[in-house]
């Protein structure tokens, strides 16, 4: 799976044109990499891209999902293989005129259910790794959101806006670079991360 597929899928989950009214204090995650030179109540935006890019939890999660999908198309292909094979040899029997009627038919049954066994299972495994997917998708959404809700009650902008692939799929063409707090929400997310990965140890 490639990473901007993610990236989309994020993006479509996350819908971001953050309201911001917050008035709570923000927790302290959200650690400047740079400070931004916008103020209370300006409208800013980030690239989605680069922080799906930089984020820590977003690239631990794609690579055990990779790792994951390797296994299992490794698994596809061993099984495609060997029915294959299989068809193959009861095929060259039947041309060479090595199986009786009886046998022939009964072999050939059991090659139509390997079949359709395997049919069936890379159908299961590509439905358990699309779900699997989706979830990991909503997972790096759900934090990113709720990290920005909180950086937000410190910052007080208007509105959060996100810029991502092509233009016609943005709702931030261009802006002032001033606005853009990328680095700085990049730099909150993984001290976040790498904060709950340390209290999960524990």
């Amino acid at each position: 799976m490639k990473k901007i597929s993610i990236i989309a899928g994020v993006v479509a989950l996350m819908a971001f044109a953050v309201s911001c009214n917050q008035n709570q204090a923000a927790a302290p995650a959200a650690a400047a990499a740079q400070d931004s030179t916008a103020v209370a109540g300006s409208i800013v935006f980030f690239n989605m891209d680069k922080v799906m890019e930089g984020y820590d939890m977003a690239n631990d999660l794609n690579s055990v999902f990779e790792t994951k999908t390797s296994g299992i198309q490794a698994e596809i292909d061993r099984r495609g293989k060997k029915l294959e094979k299989d068809m193959t040899d009861f095929q060259n029997k039947v041309d060479k005129g090595l199986l009786t009627t009886s046998v022939a038919q009964a072999q050939y049954q059991k090659i139509q259910q390997q079949q359709q066994d395997y049919q069936q299972y890379v159908v299961r495994k590509q439905q358990e790794m699309s779900e699997e997917q989706q979830v990991m998708m909503n997972q790096i959404a759900n934090a990113i959101s709720e990290f920005v809700q909180e950086y937000n009650a410190e910052h007080q902008y208007a509105l959060i806006l996100t810029t991502a692939g092509p233009i016609l799929s943005t709702p931030v063409v261009t802006g002032d670079p001033k606005l853009d707090i990328t680095e700085d929400l990049l730099a909150g997310l993984n001290a976040a991360y790498i904060k709950t990965k340390e209290e999960s140890k524990k």
